[in-house]
């Protein structure tokens, strides 16, 4: 997506948000799910900070949102043919666990190699991958084991104050409010539901 497609509301705020992430910075944004934390899945101190932010161990692994197939490609040493059909056909939000992963920050990625990617169909998210042309990390904007925050409303003031950027709540149109679904997929075809 070219710049000049962005939606004219959309432009300055996208233009922000993506000047905090190349600067390291976290940002509290709403997705095609609930409401996330993310930076830049390649910078560690980043994603450090997320960690932190969450009150969560490093040991649990986060999600990852890329624009399309082309920039799954680029972190991701072989992207098994059934992620192909399953990203077409899916018509809820849907993470993918792949077997692989490169060029990612190494606390993204978990002990096995894998990391969780999902192709967000959600306007502020698509302009702000497009832009930024760099993986994001997509967490859930609470604190660990707090329920995820499906509306602006529903986050923890402590989230919000922690985050360098904070998005406007009217992007949120057009979320479900729901965790996506999560499915493993290793190398020769096999398939395991992690969460429905």
């Amino acid at each position: 997506m070219k710049e000049k497609n962005i939606d004219t509301p959309m432009l300055a705020p996208v233009k922000e948000a993506c000047e905090v992430l190349k600067s390291g910075g976290v940002i509290l944004y709403p997705t095609d799910t609930v409401w996330g934390l993310g930076c830049d899945a390649t910078n560690r101190e980043a994603v450090e900070k997320i960690f932190a932010i969450k009150k969560r161990p490093e040991s649990k692994s986060l999600i990852i949102l890329v624009k399309d197939l082309d920039m799954l490609a680029r972190y991701i040493r072989e992207i098994p043919e059934i992620a192909i059909s399953l990203v077409e056909i899916s018509d809820t939000p849907l993470t993918i666990i792949y077997p692989g992963a490169v060029s990612l920050a190494p606390n993204v990625i978990s002990s096995d190699g894998t990391v969780a990617v999902r192709i967000p169909d959600h306007p502020f998210v698509s302009a702000l991958l497009s832009r930024f042309n760099h993986p994001l990390v997509s967490t859930s904007a609470n604190i660990a084991q707090a329920q995820p925050p499906a509306r602006f409303a529903e986050i923890d003031p402590a989230i919000i104050s922690s985050a360098d950027w904070v998005a406007n709540s009217r992007f949120e149109e057009g979320a479900t409010g729901k965790p996506s679904s999560i499915i493993k997929l290793g190398l020769r075809g096999e398939v395991e539901i992690i969460r429905k």
